[in-house]
């Protein structure tokens, strides 16, 4: 039983330091095949496949960007490139929404729950947390001096979103708690960017296709 434990340990620590990469590479390949398609593919079956895996691929890119594991793309984008190109109504961009902020609340309370067992020193080892330690500190201070209201306001905004999603880990806060706060400032986040394609959408030429 104990040869056993060896013999796995490297493949776990592979995976625990490796695997969060692996993740976020798969979904690169499918988002290069995702546009490759649009841009060669027949236009009718690019729109099919969008209606049908469309928010699924969105659902699953947002629990690696509130995991920040988002290497690819800028999380800012994905919101109004949906909106724009893949919903035409208003349930549709409500729903475009909804599975963004469930996927990004997935996403952060993963990397929640990390620092909340593992530790900071666990993060600050591991080659797919980006986050400095000096950063990290910074982050620490502002949950130390405005406590749980930080979560909500910091994903709420641009450059901070989900920085807060590790002090709370450490700070022990309560799960319920943060899947709350975290959910409210990713739904003013979503809100607020696809309120702004739609606006910014009335000023492109009437040549660009959307």
């Amino acid at each position: 039983m104990s040869s056993e434990v060896t013999a796995n340990s490297p493949v776990r620590q592979f995976l625990s330091d490796y695997g969060p990469f692996i993740l976020a590479g798969i979904a690169l390949v499918l988002a290069i095949a995702g546009i490759t398609l649009a841009m060669v593919g027949d236009a009718a079956a690019t729109q099919q496949w969008l209606d049908q895996y469309g928010l699924a691929a969105l659902f699953f890119i947002l629990i690696l960007e509130g995991a920040m594991l988002l290497y690819f793309a800028p999380s800012e984008s994905l919101i109004p490139i949906t909106v724009l190109f893949v919903m035409d109504s208003v349930p549709g961009y409500a729903a475009a929404i909804l599975v963004s902020v469930v996927g990004a609340t997935i996403g952060q309370f993963c990397l929640f729950q990390l620092a909340k067992r593992g530790g900071r020193e666990y993060l600050l080892q591991k080659p797919w947390f980006r986050v400095s330690e000096t950063a990290l500190d910074r982050f620490d201070s502002w949950f130390d001096r405005w406590g749980r209201v930080v979560v909500p306001v910091s994903n709420a905004l641009l450059f901070t979103r989900g920085m807060l999603t590790v002090p709370a880990g450490l700070a022990e806060m309560r799960d319920w708690e943060f899947l709350a706060l975290s959910a409210l400032g990713s739904l003013v986040f979503q809100t607020w960017l696809a309120i702004f394609a739609l606006y910014f959408v009335e000023y492109l030429p009437d040549s660009v296709p959307v």
